[in-house]
């Protein structure tokens, strides 16, 4: 790679997202839901928010039961695969006044070693 790009200036890992916050990593807060997968499991941080406003919206909802519905959707029912990697899905998640249709998408792609890994984000996040 020095060759063709030159020097690597800085990267920006998937373990630096997480660390930031801007990843939350689900595979180590919730082993037992993310089970289902081979692969680490990941969220953006716009997806944590929702899991969170679903467990304050007082319905009973804990967080890792919403890990577990988004989960299980993502392998389900998805709504369109635009190719090998990524799956979009709908999930409900409870909101403070009804429950909320969310369409999230579930993306396959190289970790920090080119290990497959997981990240759920909604369908505007790359």
């Amino acid at each position: 790679m020095n060759d063709l790009f030159g020097h690597i200036v800085y990267s920006y890992t998937r373990a630096d997202a997480i660390n930031d916050g801007v990843l939350i990593d689900l595979s180590e807060r919730y082993p037992e839901q993310c089970g289902m997968y081979r692969f680490p499991v990941g969220c953006t941080a716009a997806v944590w928010s929702l899991i969170e406003h679903g467990v304050a919206a007082d319905t009973g909802a804990t967080p890792a039961g919403i890990v577990w519905d988004i989960l299980y959707m993502s392998q389900n029912y998805m709504v369109a695969r635009p190719d090998e990697q990524t799956v979009f899905f709908d999930v409900i998640i409870p909101d403070a006044r009804r429950s909320k249709v969310h369409r999230l998408k579930a993306v396959c792609h190289p970790g920090d070693k080119m290990e497959p890994v997981i990240t759920v984000m909604l369908p505007e996040e790359d």
